[in-house]
C-alpha cells in the first residue's frame, strides 16, 4: 500500500488528485471544529470533557462517530455525513416499493442521477430535522444530562436558533459539495473518504485514553487485537465466491459475438456496513422511551426493564439484541439489492449461463442458494465485530467508540481497501507498456 502511494505522488497528475483531496479533507476538518454562531463554546467544551468521563456519549454514539467528534461540540458541520447516510439508505429501500424509483434505476445513468438529486433533497430535509433536536437538546439542557447547571447556547430567542438551524444545514450541504468535489477531481469515492476521515479523527484520542486510563499493558493488548481484527476484517472483506458464466456464441449481422467466460463475484460480507447502522439505529428507541417516560413519578414496570436491560450496552440483552438485530439485517438487506430472478433474467437475455444449471428458474435457485451459504458467515462475522466495543466497555472500560471495533474498524478498512484499489489500478493505466517496447 505504501508503495502504490509513493508511485502516486511522483505521477504529476496523480499527484494533484490526491494533494487536492487532502486539501479537501483539511478543509472539512476545519469545518468539524468551527463553532456555530450563538453556541457558547467554553461550557460547551467543560460539558463535553464531563460527558467522555461518564457514558452520556453512549445515547449519541453513532451519530458522534461519524461526526467525528464534532456533533456535541455543536460545530458547522456538527451533523457530518450522518444525514446523507440515512438518505441514502431510505432511497435504497424506496427503490424496493416504489415503482417509479425501480424504473429510474433501470435506465442507467439518467436514472441514477435522477435518485442522486432526491438523496440531496432528502438530506436537506433530514439536515433541518436534526440540527433542529440537537439544538433543542442543547436548550433544554438534555443534551449533555449531567452538566445541565451551564449555558450552552449564548442567546436563546427564535432567531438565533433558526440563524443556528441554517448553518448546520448548510454545513451539511458543504458536506455533500465537498464529497463530490473529491469523487469528480480527486481519489476516491467522495462520501467515503470524508466518512474515513470522520472515523479515524477520534482514533488517536481514544487510543490515547486507553494508555492513560489503564496503563502500557493494557494498551500493548489492545494494540495487538486491534492488529489482528484488522487482518481479520481485510481477509473478510476481500472474500468472494465466484460463480463462472459462460456466454454463448451468436451471430448479428456478419460478426459473432460471446463465447467468452466470466464470472459473478459473491462477496462474504455482501451487506457492508448497512446492517450495523440499522441495528444501531433501531436500539435508540428504548432510550427514547426511557426519556420520554423519566419525567413520571412511578415509571410502568415494562419501561423500567428497558432502561435496566436495553439502554446501557453491558447488558446481556441488549448484546443478544443487538447481535439478532444485525443478522436479521444483514438477510434483509442483502434480499433487497440482491435480485436473483433479475440476474438469471438478464444472462439468459444476453445467452449467458451457470455451467452444469440451466437457465432461467434453476439458475434463480442456484444463485439463491449460494448467496444464502454467503450470507449466514457474513451475518456472524459482522455481529462479532459489532460486539467488539461493547465487550470493551466491560473489560477495558473504553467508551462505544472503541477505535477496534464495530462500525469504525470496517470504515476504515473498506474505505482504504478501496481507494487503494482505485490508486493502483490509476498507477496501471499510465504504466503500461503493452506488447511493444
Amino acid at each position: 500500500m505504501l508503495t502504490a502511494f509513493t508511485r502516486a505522488f511522483r505521477t504529476p497528475d496523480l499527484r494533484k488528485k490526491l494533494l487536492f483531496t487532502l486539501g479537501i479533507i483539511a478543509l472539512f476538518r476545519l469545518g468539524s471544529v468551527l463553532p456555530t454562531p450563538g453556541v457558547h463554546t467554553e461550557n460547551i467544551a467543560l460539558c463535553l470533557k464531563e460527558a467522555q468521563a461518564g457514558d452520556a456519549g453512549n445515547i449519541y454514539g453513532m451519530v458522534q462517530l461519524f461526526s467525528g467528534g464534532a456533533l456535541l461540540k455543536l460545530s458547522v458541520f456538527a451533523l457530518g455525513i450522518m444525514p446523507y447516510i440515512t438518505a441514502s439508505i431510505i432511497l435504497q429501500l424506496l427503490v424496493v416499493v416504489i415503482p417509479r424509483l425501480e424504473a429510474l434505476k433501470k435506465e442507467g445513468q439518467a436514472g441514477q442521477t435522477k435518485i442522486t438529486q432526491y438523496t440531496r433533497y432528502l438530506t436537506i430535509g433530514l439536515s433541518i430535522l436534526q440540527s433542529t433536536a440537537f439544538i433543542a437538546l442543547a436548550r433544554s439542557g438534555q443534551l449533555f444530562p449531567g452538566c445541565r447547571q451551564e449555558v450552552l447556547l449564548d442567546k436563546d430567542n427564535i432567531f438565533a436558533i433558526v440563524t443556528m438551524v441554517l448553518v448546520m444545514t448548510a454545513g451539511t450541504a458543504v458536506i455533500m459539495w465537498l464529497g463530490e468535489l473529491v469523487t469528480d477531481r480527486g481519489v476516491g469515492n467522495g462520501m467515503s473518504i470524508l466518512i474515513f476521515t470522520q472515523v479515524i479523527a477520534v482514533f488517536p484520542s481514544e487510543l490515547l485514553n486507553i494508555g492513560r486510563q489503564k496503563g502500557a499493558f493494557v494498551f500493548a493488548v489492545v494494540m495487538a487485537v486491534g492488529i489482528a481484527m484488522i487482518a481479520l476484517v481485510v481477509m473478510v472483506e476481500q472474500a468472494q465466491r465466484r460463480v463462472p458464466v459462460q456466454y454463448a456464441k451468436r451471430m448479428v449481422g456478419r460478426r459473432m459475438y460471446g463465447g467468452t467466460s466470466t464470472y459473478i463475484p459473491l462477496k462474504v460480507n455482501q451487506a457492508g456496513i448497512i446492517p450495523v447502522i440499522f441495528a444501531s439505529s433501531l436500539l435508540y428507541l428504548p432510550q427514547l422511551v426511557t426519556t420520554l417516560f423519566s419525567g413520571t413519578e412511578e415509571p410502568n414496570a415494562v419501561v423500567q426493564w428497558i432502561q435496566q436491560n436495553l439502554v446501557t450496552g453491558d447488558t446481556p440483552a441488549y448484546m443478544i439484541t443487538f447481535f439478532l438485530l444485525i443478522v436479521f439485517f444483514t438477510y434483509f438487506y442483502v434480499s433487497i439489492t440482491f435480485n436473483p430472478v433479475e440476474v438469471a433474467d438478464n444472462m439468459k437475455k444476453y445467452g449467458g449461463f451457470i455451467p452444469g444449471i440451466r437457465p432461467g428458474r434453476p439458475t434463480a435457485e442456484y444463485l439463491n442458494y449460494v448467496l444464502s451459504r454467503l450470507t449466514a458467515p457474513g451475518s456472524l462475522y459482522l455481529g462479532l465485530i459489532s460486539m467488539v466495543p461493547i465487550v470493551a466497555l466491560a473489560l477495558v472500560g473504553a467508551s462505544q467508540n472503541f477505535p477496534f471495533g464495530g462500525t469504525s474498524i470496517l470504515i476504515m478498512v473498506g474505505v482504504g481497501l478501496d481507494t487503494v484499489k482505485q490508486i493502483e489500478s490509476q498507477l496501471q493505466q499510465r504504466n503500461y507498456e503493452g506488447f511493444l517496447k
